[in-house]
């Protein structure tokens, strides 16, 4: 029965991440994949009871179970209430983070009940020491580097590429060194290497992440992702659980599907993101010199989408970081009553994590159905009047399909600038990640409104009412 509800959780986790694939049924999926993991976790610890009672040599404190299942459990709670959406990338960072220090706990409580720490002649197959291993190595990398990545995106630590002394090469001594631990520990049965590796891997998870720039985090998140799921398997195998062995191979598994889809968003290699160094947030402001710029205001663009017929919001990071979601909604529902009709266009990078504004748009009741992929969104632009880019940079720069040699040359771009007027809500002109101009802002259908996104949408609005 053990392995069979084992099994039936596993399904239940399938169900949910198909259901994770559309924000149309992503709440449902994410349901039945909690109901997954209550049917794991009551498995587990039935077993567990049952262990316990055939055998006088296990004892079990069922209050520090039930103390840890109240407390994270609240923890949980509070989160999910507080956190806002704009806070989602560095919460789901972090917990990445206590997902692989959980791994690692794991393998260190069976390296406990080694002979060597305890005086006992537990001993434990090679393979099983092998998964011990990768369990700290992966686990432990996981949570220093999560919580680096949690540090960029909350600006804690500076959200530029940190060159560190020997670039890669450092991280690949590293990593030898790991690797020689790792043997150590396992060919001359020495605990004292396990804790070696986990020292070893804390610096990589550290110089690892931290030369990555802040922008290239969506990807940096969904490897770590997929690191925590391997970890946790790892962990299954260590303790011979098949539940956490099928959860942790579906988590790694899908975070490194998404983490592959997100690189080749940005014409990249996983490779690149990790190695390049590419990213320069916080860069200075562009010199437009002698460049036209159509300022506009917002009775200006009031005008243009009040005799519009089709208009295509273009999120980005902007929009989340001035909680413009629900400003933006009601400035379409407006437009609507105008008999206008509006859809909004997501680039797969917008934001910092996968999926962020399609969440952020889904929290101020955005209908699923006029959410549009950059697929079903670039054969649109050219029949379309407006298309209002909110916050969003270089997923928008023409550079990136024109020019051969821009930095971001071949990326997927959605083509705002196609359409017969382009409206740009942004603070200034200031670079995106890539540190380079965008065009886009100089075009002659380009109209720049520099405000902050909400303040500038609720303006807008305003106008409009006014007409």
């Amino acid at each position: 029965m053990t392995a069979l509800l084992y099994l039936l959780s596993g399904v239940l986790f399938i169900l949910g991440l198909r259901g994770l694939g559309s924000p149309r049924t992503a709440r449902r999926g994410n349901q039945i994949a909690a109901v997954g993991m209550l049917v794991a976790s009551v498995v587990t610890l039935v077993y567990v009871f049952d262990q316990a009672r055939q055998s006088d040599a296990l004892s079990v404190l069922w209050w520090v179970i039930i103390l840890g299942a109240l407390i994270g459990g609240a923890i949980g709670a509070v989160l999910a209430l507080k956190v806002q959406m704009t806070s989602m990338p560095e919460l789901v960072a972090a917990f990445n983070g206590f997902g692989g220090g959980a791994s690692a706990l794991v393998a260190f409580a069976a390296i406990v009940a080694t002979g060597t720490i305890v005086g006992t002649d537990v001993q434990y197959a090679t393979e099983t020491e092998v998964t011990v291993a990768l369990s700290i190595a992966i686990g432990v990398v996981t949570l220093s580097g999560s919580f680096v990545a949690y540090g960029k995106l909350k600006g804690i630590i500076t959200g530029k590429p940190v060159a560190l002394p020997g670039g890669p090469y450092f991280n690949l001594m590293l990593v030898i060194l790991m690797t020689a631990a790792s043997v150590w520990a396992i060919a001359f049965n020495e605990p004292m290497g396990y804790w070696i590796l986990a020292a070893i891997a804390v610096v990589l998870g550290i110089t690892g992440v931290i030369p990555i720039g802040g922008a290239d985090m969506p990807v940096v998140i969904s490897l770590l992702n997929s690191l925590s799921g391997v970890a946790a398997s790892m962990a299954g195998f260590v303790i011979g659980n098949q539940g956490l062995i099928i959860a942790g191979a579906l988590v790694g598994a899908a975070g490194f599907i998404l983490t592959v889809q997100m690189s080749e968003a940005m014409n990249r290699s996983i490779a690149n993101v990790l190695f390049a160094g590419f990213g320069t947030e916080g860069a200075a402001p562009i010199d437009a010199g002698d460049k036209p710029v159509n300022s506009a205001t917002p009775e200006d663009v009031a005008i243009s989408l009040a005799y519009a017929q089709k208009v295509i919001v273009v999120p980005g990071y902007g929009l989340a970081v001035a909680q413009a979601q629900h400003a933006v909604r009601e400035l379409a529902t407006a437009l609507e009553e105008r008999d206008v009709v509006v859809e909004y266009a997501i680039h797969p990078v917008a934001g910092r994590m996968p999926g962020h504004m399609n969440v952020l748009l889904a929290e101020a009741d955005v209908p699923y159905d006029v959410l549009l992929d950059l697929d079903q969104s670039n054969p649109k632009f050219p029949h379309t009047d407006v298309t209002l880019v909110v916050g969003a940079n270089d997923v928008v720069n023409p550079s990136a399909r024109d020019d051969s040699g821009s930095a971001i040359y071949g990326m997927p771009i959605l083509e705002v600038d196609l359409a017969a007027t382009t409206v740009v809500i942004k603070r200034s002109l200031s670079p995106g990640f890539a540190g380079i101009d965008n065009p886009l802002f100089y075009l002659p259908s380009t109209m720049m409104l520099f405000s902050d996104a909400k303040a500038a949408l609720e303006n807008i609005h305003a106008a409009l009412i006014e007409l």
